[in-house]
């Protein structure tokens, strides 16, 4: 099987791309590397890995590199609410017009993984959020993503997850996560002020993420045209909840005060029954996922450019 993944070189294709390979996968990585393009370095001596640095805006691009494959995973994105509310345009490029390129590229028979998020939810008040839930994005980022979607399962024979928040080490590691960020804080400055604590979301560990993109390729024929919301209803916690289990394995203090708000305003419960039923569960917990940051946090250094250290 060929497989192209774009925005292969981000936090979750790092994790999948050599889960594909591992399965005896051609992978084909698509990415401009607006990060970091040394992660991919390992993966260049596997004969069966192939890379093509391009843009997902390049419409031509695209269609060549989808050209023969049999699987296009598609995760090229401009991720999170902060990243594109600083450039609302390359944002609705590369989100959505990068999408409308991968689907007018991909032909019948291709089956498209798209890995879409929790935040085309916006604000949900009361109930549990299913696949049927509106979406009512409240921000760039889910209005994109969510537009992304509805075309992709339009136009293609798709099949999109919702996924649920992330965290986890990952060759491209991305610190901005909330158990990432507050366990690093905790880790290097035993303190950190934390607002909305209340709130309530479900996490999921990256690699459950790259497991649910591998569980869609061997399920097709069950999953193809459908929406999935991906992680677990165990790994639903409070903010407060994260914290108390960060102070427990680090002895940081954590000062609450309302010194901000989460647009997305994601602060709810989310049913994972649909793909449960089809025998997808995670298999990391949170506190795991704390654990191997704290054994990691060491070996990672955080550069501040203004400072001589």
């Amino acid at each position: 099987m060929n497989i192209l993944v774009t925005g292969g070189a981000g936090y979750i294709g790092t994790t999948l791309v050599p889960m594909l390979l591992a399965k005896g996968y051609e992978v084909t990585v698509f990415d401009h590397l607006l990060w970091r393009g040394d992660v991919l370095i390992p993966f260049f001596r596997n004969p069966r890995f192939h890379f093509i640095k391009g843009d997902v805006r390049d419409e031509k691009a695209v269609y060549d590199a989808c050209t023969g494959k049999d699987v296009v995973i598609h995760l090229a994105a401009i991720v999170g609410l902060p990243a594109c509310a600083a450039d609302p345009k390359l944002a609705q490029e590369t989100n959505y017009e990068g999408s409308v390129n991968v689907g007018r590229a991909c032909q019948r028979g291709q089956h498209v993984l798209y890995g879409s998020t929790g935040s085309n939810y916006g604000e949900v008040l009361t109930g549990v959020c299913t696949e049927e839930t509106p979406l009512k994005p409240l921000s760039v980022y889910g209005t994109t993503k969510t537009d992304a979607e509805r075309y992709l399962m339009a136009t293609t024979e798709c099949t999109a997850f919702r996924f649920a928040t992330a965290f986890g080490l990952s060759p491209r590691l991305r610190l901005d996560l909330l158990v990432n960020d507050v366990t690093t804080q905790a880790v290097n400055s035993k303190f950190s002020v934390i607002y909305e604590a209340w709130f309530r979301r479900t996490f999921i560990h990256v690699h459950d993420m790259a497991r649910a993109f591998l569980f869609a390729i061997e399920h097709r024929a069950e999953m193809q045209g459908q929406v999935y919301n991906v992680g677990s209803e165990v790994l639903n916690h409070s903010k407060r909840d994260i914290c108390d289990m960060i102070q427990k394995k680090t002895g940081a203090y954590f000062h609450y005060a309302e010194v901000g708000s989460d647009g997305d305003k994601r602060n709810y419960s989310v049913s994972y029954e649909k793909i449960k039923r089809l025998g997808y569960e995670t298999t990391i917990s949170v506190e795991q996922g704390i654990d191997e940051l704290v054994k990691a946090m060491p070996a990672i250094k955080i550069l501040n450019p203004y400072a001589n250290v």
